[in-house]
């Protein structure tokens, strides 16, 4: 695509489902997350960032982002090894390191153990990404189990919370953690009821930690998608959900991951300086 150019509408989305955790090569069709249009500027050079659930997707986007605007990433995963050695790959292409850590962020011991190999592998931290997420789609509340409830919120907000525990004690004025919210917590999902309040704690987790937080000049925001087209998407939703996926939005396709790592660099660098508690929504327009 020209970058003088709009985005156009994208292709139709057949309608599809993925064993989960998919993988993004299996996608149909692929979701861009390469930034081959992205112009980077040195926003972040000789920076260090860890990533969760970087091995595809959104987090795979903002890991060769941050490449790209020169800083060293590591990325946490849990299952995909092939997507991780991917991104890993694509990061390395880009003249930056990239540590592959596998880790389920539920485990308050492996996010302090994964922030550990990599202040060991570079020596310092900057940037906290907090990306890692877990839905299931249920037509009903009743149909949410204890163990799916559990496995939500451990994996979207009791990890957010270890990992950002575990990196505070390297972190310095000027650096900044972000964690990716959701338009669905504020705007509701009728069928990921636990996805939703997970991502509404995010939310409330970033503006109470971002105030205090404030008085060590550590920033603390949040980006939230709208409809995205990830591996989450085909591996956890009705068939029917994902055909034509994300037209509903003011500008009538779903978000490619390519997309959402701007914000990301935003708010992780010198440019967000006076950004800190604030939810970035990049929606396309999903309102309600």
């Amino acid at each position: 695509m020209d970058t003088n150019e709009f985005r156009p509408q994208s292709e139709e989305i057949p309608g599809q489902q993925l064993p989960y955790p998919a993988k993004q090569s299996d996608m149909d069709p692929a979701p861009d997350s390469n930034l081959s249009n992205y112009k980077p500027a040195g926003k972040l050079t000789d920076k260090v960032a860890i990533i969760t659930g970087a091995d595809s997707g959104i987090g795979r986007a903002v890991a060769i982002a941050f490449a790209m605007e020169g800083a060293d990433v590591a990325i946490l995963y849990n299952e995909n090894t092939d997507d991780a050695n991917t991104t890993r790959k694509m990061v390395e292409s880009k003249g930056r390191k990239c540590l592959v850590i596998q880790a389920d962020v539920r485990d308050s011991a492996a996010c302090r153990d994964a922030i550990k190999q990599t202040v060991d592998a570079y020596g310092k931290l900057n940037i906290l990404v907090n990306n890692a997420a877990y839905q299931m789609a249920q037509e009903k509340l009743e149909d949410i189990s204890d163990e799916q409830f559990r496995r939500t919120f451990e994996t979207n907000i009791f990890g957010y919370f270890f990992m950002a525990k575990a990196a505070l004690p390297h972190l310095q004025a000027g650096d900044a953690i972000i964690n990716t919210g959701s338009i669905v917590g504020i705007v509701g999902n009728p069928i990921l009821v636990d996805y939703t309040a997970t991502k509404g704690a995010i939310h409330a987790f970033t503006k109470s930690l971002a105030i205090q937080l404030g008085e060590r000049n550590i920033r603390v925001n949040c980006v939230a998608p709208g409809p995205v087209w990830t591996p989450n998407i085909p591996a956890t939703m009705p068939e029917d959900e994902v055909k034509n996926f994300g037209h509903e939005v003011a500008l009538a396709r779903p978000g490619q991951p390519e997309e959402l790592a701007p914000a990301y660099v935003l708010l992780a660098s010198s440019d967000g300086s006076f950004i800190t508690g604030s939810i970035v929504e990049v929606t396309g327009g999903k309102l309600g």
